[in-house]
């Protein structure tokens, strides 16, 4: 019982209000802890998860847009129990990836001709099987050590399928399209043999929420915590933790102090820190004091967060067919054709052609009128610096030069850019050639100090929760609310 009395009085500060810092702050406070604070850099609540409504009433997503997977899903599960879930089929739409193509991806190559299906179909079938094996950890031992670009090529090549001109270029649009799930610039920087490590849960995308969106989750745990628990625009600048082995000499009643931007400081016993893996690249090493242990900054830095970003162009009308569920882009030199990447590795030619990085626009759920590109990378990042206007000038020429179709003007353009935003610097985790994500996020993980250096140390001081922390379910929102445990 007074071990239970003494966990309750323990002070705990959290750094970060997306899903794990929110989930993390609602699991002590159902478990009795009274001295709970969260310290949110941005001024909203939410993280990678950003619901707005900017052409009407009804939700857009910016940040995360599905739920991965619905068995062992603790999101599905609370989605369901709260009817968070879409009300309707006619509210459901998907991105189109390369393995759910159906009739209703129109594919078009460069100078408006329009692939069959049955053009299309095998190809991004077998991309699928391919990468299937990849993640299944079934690869041959010739392609462990290659990136997935390459063993993709490598594997794709001995196809018969391979031999056509069509069938390259929707072959190199389905790595840019993966590029998108695994938030790379390039797939030939990601590990093969690592990729592995992800766990994908049964029962596949759930992917149009209700009309609170992600939002509604996010509400949801908001409301098990206190009023005032969550303090906004308070960014952290300093963690000193190890205090009572600093000053021994001293009566130090917490251990760890948390210094923020605006000179406010907080002691506690433990520091829950919920920073995106891109602000860790960023700050690590001058925020914390003694330094991190050398495991977790070789993590920080082997480990990449990749940026994914979207482009929402709303039209005055539809102009796209009625069975069209979004307009597939295949160009003649993509950027995941190895040749053009290999050319590109040097200088800033790539430059002029960034929109070649966009898959494609995708039809968006509750909006008729509303396209979304999807981009990312090095382009994104690129693209992130432009004007939002230039932009639609740009994806609307790209619509008309593919479809041919008459093609109005944008009436409104609204573009992400988590890259450059200092709090989040990019989107979601992925492995990189020469990383290991079992020691990697296990490395992130772990808690400090990791061994007791004398009587006076006190377990437990800094934790580390988020989706690049979790070494099955990183680049996921289910990911992230799971580290708070």
């Amino acid at each position: 019982m007074s071990r239970q009395v003494g966990l309750c009085t323990a002070k705990v500060v959290i750094i970060g209000a997306g899903f794990a810092g929110l989930a993390a702050a609602a699991t002590l406070c159902e478990s009795g802890f009274q001295n709970v604070r969260i310290l949110e850099a941005k001024g909203r609540v939410g993280g990678r998860v950003h619901t707005v409504r900017p052409f009407g009433s009804d939700i857009i997503e910016l940040g995360a847009n599905w739920i991965h997977g619905q068995v062992g899903n603790p999101l599905f599960e609370l989605g369901q129990k709260h009817g968070l879930m879409s009300e309707s089929s006619a509210a459901s739409t998907k991105m189109c990836l390369p393995g759910s193509v159906t009739p209703c991806d129109y594919f078009f190559r460069e100078g408006g001709r329009l692939l069959r299906e049955e053009d299309v179909e095998p190809v991004c079938a077998l991309f699928s099987r391919l990468t299937s094996r990849a993640f299944d950890s079934e690869l041959d031992d010739k392609h462990r050590c290659l990136s997935l670009g390459g063993y993709l090529d490598d594997a794709f090549s001995e196809s018969p399928l391979s031999a056509t001109a069509d069938v390259q270029k929707v072959y190199e649009w389905c790595k840019r399209c993966e590029c998108t799930d695994e938030a790379s610039s390039s797939l030939y920087e990601v590990s093969a043999s690592e990729i592995g490590h992800y766990v994908a849960l049964d029962g596949g995308f759930f992917n149009s929420l209700g009309p609170g969106g992600y939002q509604a989750f996010i509400d949801i745990l908001l409301n098990k915590l206190p009023p005032g628990l969550v303090m906004t625009n308070t960014p952290v600048v300093k963690i000193e933790w190890a205090l009572n082995e600093k000053h021994q000499d001293k009566d130090v009643t917490h251990p760890v102090k948390v210094v923020c931007e605006d000179g406010q400081i907080f002691e506690t016993d433990h520091v829950i820190v919920t920073l995106p893996l891109g602000v860790l690249k960023q700050t690590a090493e001058r925020m914390f004091n003694p330094p991190l242990p050398d495991m977790k900054m070789t993590a920080i830095k082997r480990l990449e967060l990749g940026v994914v970003d979207k482009i929402y162009l709303c039209f005055p009308e539809r102009f796209w067919p009625e069975d069209c569920a979004g307009i597939q882009l295949l160009w003649d030199e993509g950027p995941e054709d190895a040749a053009v990447y290999n050319s590109q590795l040097e200088g800033e030619a790539w430059k002029e052609t960034w929109f070649k990085k966009i898959c494609g626009f995708d039809t968006v759920a509750r909006h008729p009128n509303v396209l979304c590109g999807w981009i990312t990378g090095r382009e994104a990042l690129h693209m992130e610096k432009m004007l939002d206007e230039e932009v639609g000038k740009v994806c609307v020429s790209l619509l008309r030069s593919f479809t041919g179709w008459p093609v109005p003007e944008v009436s409104e353009v609204l573009l992400t850019r988590w890259g450059c935003d200092p709090y989040v610097r990019g989107s979601y985790t992925f492995v990189p050639q020469g990383a290991q994500a079992e020691r990697e996020h296990g490395a992130l993980a772990a808690p400090l100090p990791s061994e007791p250096h004398s009587a006076n140390t006190k377990p437990l001081q800094v934790l580390f929760a988020g989706e690049a922390t979790h070494v099955n379910f990183y680049t996921t929102t289910h990911g992230a609310y799971l580290t708070e445990s």
